[in-house]
């Protein structure tokens, strides 16, 4: 039989509401045990959860999945109530599970990599819908101009991605990507649509 992992070696941590539990991509030193408490996880931007993904509630393990499946997290983790956690390190949970019968190893590592799947999944699928958005809008403000469709920026970047829901980095980052893609150009407020049918095909994605 195995050595039971007994959690009560491992100092409890606390926190209040707000708090930032995890950030995503960063590498993962400890897995999270949260024993109290209420905790949000998806896209953080500018210190606002603006992508809601799920919430977890204590007791249970908040990111075991990416650390055993020797990942960074997809998502960020914030506390939505007061919190209660113990950090185990990952080495440790890793040779825990070393104690295992070869066949539970093999189940372990198979949810956790679809676990992660279906994170990176989702972050993915919210960051599309960002591009979406982005491409409807332009859409909308486009007017006809001697270079094709022509997009006049009369609002901030900041007040339109209020409008979007998305944060103005998020925003930023789109519009890069749309002028690496050849469907936007121009500087300044004043922008043009070369390619209209393609970005009418992302705005229906």
């Amino acid at each position: 039989m195995p050595d039971l992992l007994c959690l009560d070696e491992f100092a409890p941590n606390s926190a209040g509401a707000g708090a930032l539990l995890r950030q995503r991509h960063q590498p993962l030193l400890d897995v999270l045990y949260l024993e109290r408490g209420s905790v949000a996880f998806g896209v953080q931007e500018e210190g606002r959860m603006r992508h809601l993904l799920g919430v977890m509630e204590g007791p249970c393990w908040l990111d075991a999945a990416p650390a055993l499946a020797d990942q960074p997290c997809a998502v960020d983790m914030v506390a939505r109530t007061a919190v209660q956690w113990r950090a185990v390190p990952v080495a440790q949970l890793r040779g825990y599970l070393l104690q295992w019968p070869a066949e539970a190893q093999g189940l372990v590592a198979s949810m956790a990599q679809g676990y992660c799947q279906q994170a990176a999944l989702a972050v993915s699928r919210v960051a599309q819908d960002a591009v979406a958005r982005c491409a409807e809008w332009l859409l909308q403000h486009a007017e006809p101009g001697d270079q094709g469709l022509r997009v006049q920026l009369a609002q901030s970047k900041r007040q339109i991605a209020a409008h979007l829901g998305i944060a103005p980095e998020t925003l930023s980052r789109v519009l890069r990507q749309l002028r690496d893609q050849g469907l936007l150009d121009g500087l300044g407020k004043n922008l043009w649509l070369p390619q209209p049918e393609s970005l009418r095909q992302l705005a229906k994605s």
